[in-house]
């Protein structure tokens, strides 16, 4: 599973961030920004929490191809 943000979508509220700081920073703009490439399988929960809870519902999730 991978994870991304849409740039032109988030709006720096940082849930993401707080939901999971080894997956997700803030970038010094203050937008949020994704620090890995594939989603360990132990997260992927934790992941589709950040899209539910999104303010800005930036966040999407992909399945590997």
């Amino acid at each position: 599973m991978k994870v991304h943000i849409d740039q032109n979508l988030c709006a720096g509220f940082g849930v993401c961030v707080e939901l999971d700081s080894d997956v997700f920073d803030l970038h010094d703009d203050g937008y949020a920004i994704v620090k890995v490439a594939e989603v360990p399988s132990e997260l992927e929960d934790k992941m589709r929490e950040a899209v539910i809870y999104c303010p800005a519902n930036a966040i999407y999730l992909s399945e590997d191809e």
